[in-house]
């Protein structure tokens, strides 16, 4: 199928010159039998911006991009890019969104531009055209120098940035990216992050879904924090962490039974939250008030719970505090 030679094509000084958000999703609900898993949800991004949806697994990110994207039916509310509807049906609105899942979606025995260039063809009809593309998209992802090898013997960051470039080639008005670090190492991530920088010269919205703090922090214009499938905060960095205003993030690392002693920490009177996190969760953090002077009495709290505190480390406010002050638990992965 490829895309009719008299449909107008969108540059990107239009994008910036349109009124109002690209993206607009209003009161969006989606239901899995008797469970919930988006509950009214509402945000708007604008062209040239990137809004990052901040939560868990499970939390109700990819349902929610899904039913962006036209992937799912919402079973209320409405969602339109450009002013126009998306709907599961098809249609042109679904046309203007690229859309990156977090698994791979490329073909192996391909090189990397046979890739981009299949990919391509579904919407472009004129050869000069996507030849154009599909050089301006290698030389985004930082992959020129690959273009020729095939996607099989890429690393495992290579393939995310080829992922991110098969739904870039069609000039979208909107790109979607689902955790698209995931399992990636730290070079490709940095290169990844770097290359979503730069999406914004071309006025394309960005929705990008990420349960990591730092990401959010560094690439997103405005959050939302999304938690058991609703938006329970929004604004940018500075904005959401003005909510915590002086509470502090107490970090003790220890040993013995810490989700009982996370819970006793959660009922001192200074305290707005603690968990237990951490890879080996060996960590218990809490949201407090004047942390120095609280301290004395997380660790006689401890003491006396029969937990071992081997560290101590106090955070000023972050993201991750947000979080633990608005749901009362840590970002879990």
């Amino acid at each position: 199928m490829t895309e009719p030679t008299t449909r107008k094509r969108h540059t990107a000084d239009d994008r910036t010159r349109r009124k109002g958000p690209l993206l607009e999703c209003d009161h969006l609900v989606r239901r899995f039998g008797d469970r919930t898993a988006v509950a009214d949800v509402s945000l708007a991004v604008a062209a040239g911006e990137t809004y990052g949806l901040l939560g868990p697994n499970g939390a109700g990110k990819t349902t929610t991009i899904k039913m962006v994207c036209g992937l799912l039916r919402p079973d209320g509310g409405s969602v339109r890019v450009e002013g126009r509807r998306v709907r599961t049906s098809g249609g042109g609105a679904k046309r203007m969104i690229g859309y990156v899942p977090q698994d791979i979606a490329l073909y192996p025995d391909l090189s990397v531009r046979e890739n981009l260039r299949f990919f391509g063809r579904l919407y472009l009809s004129g050869k000069r055209e996507l030849d154009r593309r599909v050089r301006e998209v290698l030389a985004l992802i930082d992959l020129t120098g690959r273009a020729e090898d095939r996607v099989e013997s890429l690393s495992g960051g290579m393939r995310r940035r080829l992922n991110i470039g098969a739904a870039l080639v069609h000039s979208p008005a909107l790109l979607i990216l689902d955790e698209p670090t995931v399992g990636v190492d730290p070079q490709s991530r940095h290169a990844i992050m770097s290359s979503v920088h730069r999406f914004g010269r071309e006025s394309v919205a960005v929705l990008y879904t990420t349960h990591y703090m730092e990401e959010a922090e560094r690439l997103c214009d405005r959050i939302g924090i999304i938690d058991q499938g609703r938006l329970i905060a929004e604004g940018t960095a500075r904005e959401l962490v003005a909510l915590v205003a002086e509470r502090d993030r107490v970090l003790l690392s220890a040993s013995g039974d810490l989700e009982a002693y996370a819970a006793r920490c959660g009922e001192l009177s200074r305290v707005d939250g603690a968990s237990v996190t951490g890879d080996h969760h060996d960590t218990v953090q809490a949201v407090v008030r004047d942390a120095r002077s609280l301290l004395p009495d997380l660790l006689d709290l401890a003491h006396r719970s029969g937990v071992h505190v081997r560290g101590v480390e106090i955070v000023e406010p972050d993201l991750e505090a947000v979080f633990l002050h608005l749901t009362g638990t840590a970002l879990r992965e």
